[in-house]
C-alpha cells in the first residue's frame, strides 16, 4: 500500500519540476508521447506540403507557358534585398509587440491573414471539389472573367467558375473560425495552404539565386535567434498563420490543448521553393528522372530530423534554417560535384530555358 505522505511529497516535486521548466523554457513540460506525436506532425506539416507543392509548381509553370502568362522569377536584386526586407518587417513586427499593443496588430493581422488565407485555402479546395461524385455535372465549368483595366493597361484580373465559388464559401467558413476562434487546426489549414501556394507559385529563377538566398537565410535565421529576442517573440506573440502548430498535451487535452510546438512557415516554403526549382531542373534535362529533387528533398527530411532532435536534446528554440540550409543545398551540389553536374545544375536558369524553348519553336 502506497504512504499518503510520500505521494503527497512526488505529487508536490512534479508539480515543481514542471514549473521549472515552464519557466526556463517558456512551456509546460511535455509527457514523452505528447513530444512525440507533436514532432511527428510538424515532420508531416513540412513535408507533405514541400512535396506536394513541387509538383504542382511543375503544372503551374507549364500552363502558364502554354497560356502565354509570364512567371514572376526573383532576380538577383530581390534575392539580396529579402533577407533585409525581412528583417525590417520582423523588427517593426517586435517593436509594436513590445512597446505598443499585440493585441490591436493581431486585429489588424488577423483581418489580413483572413482575406488572404480564404484565397489561399480556396486555391488548394478547387480541385478537391471538382473530384466530388456528380461536381462537374451539377455545376457548369464555364469560365467566368473578373478584369479591371484603364484602356490598354490591366490591374486586375481573375478568371472563375462555379466550383470556384463553392470552394470560396467553404473556405470563408474556415476562415470565420479562424477569425473567431483562433483555432489552431484552423491556424494549420490556412498555414499549409499558404505553403503549397507558395512552393508551387514562387519562383527562384535560377539554382545560383536558390544558393545565394538560402546561405543568406541561414546568417539570418541564427542572428535572430540566437542573437535577439525578437524571433522567438514574435513567434509566441503574433497570433497569425505564419507558422504550424501542435499540442504537446494532445493526449491530455485533445484539440483543446494549448502547450504548442511550433514551426515557422518560412522553414518550410523557402527550402520548398529550392526543392521545387530543382525538381524542373530534373525535368528539363528531358530524362525522365527525378533524381536532384528526390536528393533534395531527402536531405530536407535529414535537416528537419536534426532540427527536432536537438530541439528536443536542449528544450529550446531553434533557428532550423541552420541545419535545414547545409542538407538542402550542401548535400545536393555536393552529389552534383560526384556525378559531373555540377556546371550544369548551378547554371540552371529558368529565364534561359525559356527563350531556348522558344527559339526552338
Amino acid at each position: 500500500m502506497e504512504d499518503p505522505v510520500i505521494a503527497e511529497q512526488l505529487e508536490q516535486f512534479e508539480t515543481v519540476s514542471d514549473e521549472i521548466v515552464k519557466n526556463v523554457t517558456g512551456r509546460a513540460a511535455a509527457s514523452g508521447e505528447g513530444l512525440a506525436l507533436a514532432y511527428f506532425s510538424l515532420f508531416m506539416m513540412a513535408t507533405v506540403p514541400i512535396f506536394w507543392g513541387s509538383f504542382r509548381s511543375v503544372v503551374y509553370h507549364r500552363t502558364s507557358k502554354e497560356n502565354g502568362e509570364k512567371v514572376e522569377k526573383m532576380t538577383t536584386k530581390d534575392v539580396y534585398m529579402f533577407p533585409l526586407m525581412a528583417s525590417a518587417m520582423l523588427f517593426g513586427i517586435y517593436c509594436v509587440v513590445k512597446y505598443l499593443s499585440a493585441e490591436h496588430l493581431n486585429l489588424v493581422v488577423g483581418s489580413y491573414f483572413f482575406v488572404v488565407g480564404t484565397l489561399a485555402l480556396t486555391a488548394i479546395l478547387r480541385p478537391v471539389v471538382g473530384m466530388i461524385p456528380g461536381s462537374q455535372l451539377l455545376l457548369e465549368n464555364d469560365l467566368y472573367h473578373m478584369k479591371f483595366n484603364k484602356g490598354t493597361m490591366i490591374y486586375f484580373e481573375v478568371k472563375f467558375d462555379l466550383l470556384h465559388i463553392v470552394a470560396l464559401v467553404v473556405s470563408a467558413a474556415f476562415g470565420v473560425w479562424y477569425l473567431l476562434k483562433k483555432h489552431w487546426l484552423a491556424n494549420n489549414l490556412f498555414g499549409l495552404a499558404f505553403s503549397v501556394n507558395g512552393i508551387e507559385m514562387i519562383s527562384l529563377g535560377s539554382v545560383k539565386n536558390g544558393c545565394i538566398l538560402l546561405s543568406l537565410l541561414f546568417f539570418y535565421d541564427i542572428f535572430w535567434v540566437f542573437g535577439t529576442e525578437v524571433m522567438v517573440m514574435v513567434a509566441k506573440n503574433l497570433d497569425a498563420p505564419i507558422k504550424v502548430l501542435f499540442p504537446m498535451d494532445f493526449f491530455e487535452k485533445g484539440v483543446f490543448g494549448s502547450n504548442f510546438a511550433m514551426l515557422g512557415l518560412g522553414d518550410i516554403v523557402l527550402p520548398g521553393v529550392f526543392i521545387a526549382l530543382l525538381l524542373r531542373y530534373d525535368l528539363s534535362k528531358g530524362e525522365g528522372s527525378h533524381f536532384y529533387f528526390y536528393a533534395a528533398f531527402a536531405s530536407y527530411i535529414l535537416g528537419l530530423a536534426v532540427t527536432i532532435g536537438i530541439l528536443t536534446v536542449f528544450n529550446a528554440a531553434q533557428p532550423a534554417l541552420l541545419y535545414l540550409v547545409p542538407a538542402c543545398v550542401g548535400i545536393p551540389l555536393l552529389i552534383s560535384l560526384v556525378k559531373g553536374d555540377f556546371a550544369s545544375l548551378i547554371a540552371y536558369d529558368e529565364e534561359c530555358d525559356e527563350e531556348e524553348e522558344k527559339k526552338e519553336n
